[in-house]
């Protein structure tokens, strides 16, 4: 359904079913607040089943490694009695320790995902909570990597609306090699001042 510029599509749809299953589970099984699923559900939905998929992967890999990472910072701010210099250190030295895994694990399209995980898990655990709280925070983000998936499972798109995503994919994709095309301009353009220079 399109209104002038605004467009009602599917993968909205999916998008609003994902965050409403997530509730409706924490609801059901009293898991508590189901923010990290909601996001983690809002991040994995692509727009096919083979994207979400691939993104899937990745998102999973920094899922567990933002997760395990935060419940290590868990562990070592409770060694420390929750010190305020521990939140202050310890979290970006593992954000770094988040980018230069993944980095080197080429899962770079996760490396956004790891460190949402890390920090939404290190900072929403309470003083005073146990380690199974941050180990429930962790199982929450792949609850709601799962639906997101799953509904791409179940619910694929129209022909014509996959046509139309497919067509924003094109867009994009274009407009991402024109700023790379621009980008290596500049760098050529810098390169040949350097080198004038020299001269």
């Amino acid at each position: 359904m399109e209104v002038g510029p605004f467009r009602l599509g599917m993968r909205t749809l999916k998008t609003a079913l994902a965050v409403m299953l997530c509730i409706i589970l924490f609801k059901v099984f009293d898991r508590g607040a189901p923010m990290i699923a909601a996001l983690a559900a809002v991040f994995s939905l692509r727009q096919d089943l083979t994207t979400s998929l691939t993104f899937g992967k990745s998102r999973i890999l920094g899922n567990t490694l933002g997760g395990g990472l935060a419940i290590v910072y868990f562990l070592v701010k409770d060694l420390f009695s929750n010190d305020f210099l521990v939140e202050l250190f310890l979290l970006p030295f593992l954000v770094i320790v988040v980018i230069v895994i993944s980095d080197g694990m080429n899962n770079n399209s996760g490396i956004i995902s790891a460190i949402a995980t890390l920090l939404l898990i290190s900072l929403s655990i309470p003083q005073g909570e146990s380690f199974y709280f941050a180990l429930s925070r962790v199982i929450d983000t792949f609850i709601g990597t799962f639906i997101g998936i799953g509904l791409n499972f179940f619910i694929r798109p129209k022909p014509v609306e996959e046509e139309h995503e497919i067509e924003e994919d094109l867009a994009e994709l274009a407009k991402k090699e024109k700023e790379l095309e621009e980008l290596k301009q500049k760098i050529n353009l810098k390169k040949q001042e350097s080198d004038n220079a020299k001269k």
